[in-house]
This record gives C-alpha cells, structure tokens and sequence, in this order.
C-alpha cells in the first residue's frame, strides 16, 4: 500500500487488468514456495538443513531460468562465467552451513518428503521472480509499458497486487494445508508483521534490481540471496550463537568465495570479455 499510495500514484504509472493478474499470480507463487520452504524445515528437523538445500536450488534455478528464458546471457562466454559464479556462491553457501564434523551423532534429517518439498518451494520461488518478466510476453504488454522508466515503473506498478496476491497464498495455506488456524490473529502473529515490512522494502528493491539492464533477473536474483552472509554473522554478533573453531573458518572462508562469485557475476560481461 505504501509503495502504491506513496510511488505509483503519484508517479501515474500505468496499471490495468493485466498487470494486476500478473501480480496477484507472483504473489500467490511467493507463499507456495514459503509455506514449502517451512514445511520443509519441519520434514527436516531443522533450519541448519532445509534453508541451506532451498537457497542453492533458488541461486542455480532464478540464475539459470533468468539466462534462458529471458535471454539475459548471449555469448558462450557468458554462460561459462555465470556458471562458476553460480558454483562459487553456491560453494560459499554450503561452507557456511556446515556443521562440525565432531557432531557426528546429529540425524541428517534429509528425507524423501523433506526433498519433495524443497523442490516445490523452489519451483514456487522461481515463478515467483520469473512471473512479471514471463508473462509480459504472454500476455503482451505493451514495450512502452515494460521499458517505461527502464522499466522499474513496471516492476514497482505489480507490487500492490503482488502483496494481495501473498495475502491470498497465506491464507489458502493456513486453511487448506497447515490447518493452524488458531494461530492466524494469534499476537506473535501480528508481531510478524515487522518482518514483512522489512521484507517488503527488499523486495521492492529486489524487482527494481531485476528491471535494471544492466543486472537483470539472473545476476539480481543472485545478488539478492547474498542476505545468507548478514544472516551467519548476524547469529554470531547479535544473537550470540555459538561456533567453534572450525566452523568460524568455515563461516569466514565461505563469505569470501561467495563474495568473489557475486563480483564475478555483477560484472559478468567484462569477465566474459577476458575469455
């Protein structure tokens, strides 16, 4: 409502049927692809396994159908640096996330069901992103639409219905999949909704991101799932979690890659250049 009250409006930016239709199904895609990612935390037994298999399926899968369908890498070249920038993140990701090897008598967790629903939430996470983009050809938006403002007027216009469209997935969640209905107006509940807000303004930036030429879907998406080295120094400095020796290397190690990768991918035209 912000975004649309304090931007859209006073900008007079286009908005009709379709781009509602466009936002509302982005937006139900996003809480299909969460509410799998938090069953899937709870096939698994835990955050330390899910989120980390969710991240690397959503950094290949948005990179990699950013660059196909949408045509955002052109050359050979391209493809091969945006692969080892994949694989690099995808690396930093996996070194963070690791546990101790002392702490052998922990389950793994990883299930049939547990992987199942990993994948459902990454398909729902990749229509989420590749939706606005997708089906502007689909349903043939005018070009003086899509490039207005470099296209972020697009972008920025699909956000009102897309958050309706969030709401709509929510509550079909609730009361068709996870039955918790008692905990919907439930105080923690509403305590939540400084998070969405947070989120919110992320997201925002994120498709502003993606309508920029010279990022596009496959490097912004990438970029934007970068927020997992805040979160492992985060429980480290703000919430105290402990880590030993090993996993600190682990944890410093990881970040370096993974931010070498996300340079490489930023400037994946003047490193396909020295090819």
């Amino acid at each position: 409502m912000l975004t649309y009250f304090g931007w859209v409006v006073p900008h007079h930016y286009f908005m009709d049927s379709k781009l509602i239709w466009i936002g509302l199904i982005s937006g139900i895609l996003w809480a299909l692809g969460q509410a799998f990612q938090f069953l899937a935390i709870k096939t698994m037994h835990g955050v330390s396994i899910a989120l980390p298999l969710s991240m690397t399926s959503q950094l290949i899968g948005n990179a990699l159908l950013g660059a196909a369908l949408l045509g955002e890498w052109t050359s050979i070249q391209q493809w091969v640096v945006g692969i080892i920038a994949i694989g690099l993140i995808v690396s930093g990701v996996l070194m963070i996330q690791k546990r101790d090897n002392k702490n052998k008598a922990t389950p793994s967790g990883v299930n049939c069901h547990g992987l199942f629903q990993v994948l459902v939430s990454t398909l729902a996470y990749m229509g989420y992103f590749i939706t606005p983009r997708l089906m502007q050809r689909w349903l043939h938006i005018s070009n003086n639409i899509v490039t207005a403002g470099h296209g972020i007027n697009y972008m920025v216009a699909i956000v009102l219905p897309q958050s309706i469209g969030m709401v709509i997935g929510a509550y079909l969640y609730v009361f068709l999949i996870s039955h918790e209905t008692k905990y919907l107006h439930a105080r923690p509940t509403w305590q939540n909704v400084i998070v969405g807000v947070v989120w919110a303004l992320g997201n925002v930036t994120m498709f502003i991101s993606i309508a920029n030429p010279r990022l596009g879907q496959a490097t912004a998406t990438t970029l934007g799932q970068l927020g997992f080295i805040v979160g492992a120094f985060g429980g480290i400095f703000i919430l105290h979690e402990h880590k030993t020796r090993w996993q600190l290397k682990m944890i410093v190690g990881g970040s370096i890659i993974a931010l070498i990768g996300a340079v490489i991918i930023s400037n994946i035209s003047w490193f396909a250049a020295l090819i």
